[in-house]
């Protein structure tokens, strides 16, 4: 299976694309047991007194790095619900199979141009229900740029949805067409300067991205969208897999040097 035709078409185009039916109800079963699990676990071992150390970002979300993850924490006072980890394919074998799933690596190849691809970083994002957060406006690239600087251009996410997403539980919004403009000016007031300036955004030009569990959603490192918060009594819960030309060297791997979004705009 490859990635191409109309679907690669909307990717240059818009910036993303959306494959329904990729995986099945049995491949789902293995990867949310396997999700639940890593998640049990790592809880219990962050939530130990040698759990690893935590840190508090200016904005009073919580970071906590244990089980060679970093844990983000939900953002209200007092929760212990895990939000996101990233990376995560060390984690669970079925985890660390998708980097050489064709369903995923091929789409990957085909979207950047190169006859192989390497992994770059994973993560699973539990938005669960009533409790998941929104993320605001933004492009992943920023975020790549600080460890890659311009390599950041040459990766590209896929999000399996383990759940059926949609507006209630936190769906992905996106601005179709927003990867052309390139790094968009950053907000501000954000304390990792790493946020999209919402002054900067027409929201009337965003599109909901609902699909049923077993989907991929293809997008760029300079795709600008968000998500909102899960106000639903089911739980949103996403492998997001992120891949680069073969060669280069694991997120985990490289320096972080946060002074590098300076750089943008």
């Amino acid at each position: 299976m490859t990635l191409h035709g109309e679907a690669l078409e909307r990717y240059r185009r818009d910036g993303y694309t959306v494959q329904h039916e990729v995986f099945d109800t049995h491949d789902l079963a293995l990867l949310r047991d396997a999700a639940e699990r890593v998640a049990d676990r790592v809880r219990e071992h962050a939530q130990r007194p040698d759990g690893g150390p935590a840190i508090e970002l200016p904005d009073g979300h919580r970071i906590q790095f244990s089980s060679q993850t970093a844990i983000q924490w939900e953002w209200q006072d007092g929760s212990e619900a895990i939000r996101l980890l990233e990376p995560v394919d060390h984690l669970d074998d079925h985890f660390a199979a998708l980097f050489e799933d064709a369903r995923l690596s091929d789409f990957a190849a085909d979207a950047l141009a190169v006859d192989r691809v390497a992994p770059f970083t994973s993560k699973l994002n539990l938005k669960r229900a009533r409790e998941g957060s929104r993320f605001p406006w933004h492009q992943d690239f920023p975020y790549w740029y600080v460890r890659i600087e311009d390599l950041a251009h040459e990766v590209v996410t896929a999000v399996l949805l383990l759940d059926d997403a949609d507006a209630e539980n936190g769906a992905l919004r996106v601005l179709p067409g927003s990867h052309l403009a390139g790094p968009v000016p950053r907000d501000r007031q954000d304390p990792l300067r790493s946020l999209a300036d919402p002054a900067q955004i027409d929201e009337k030009a965003e599109v909901l991205l609902e699909a049923p569990a077993g989907s991929v959603v293809w997008f760029g490192s300079l795709l600008v969208h968000r998500s909102a918060p899960n106000h639903s009594q089911r739980d949103r819960r996403a492998l997001l897999y992120s891949f680069q030309p073969e060669g280069r060297p694991h997120y985990r791997d490289t320096p972080f040097r946060p002074q590098l979004v300076e750089q943008l705009p």
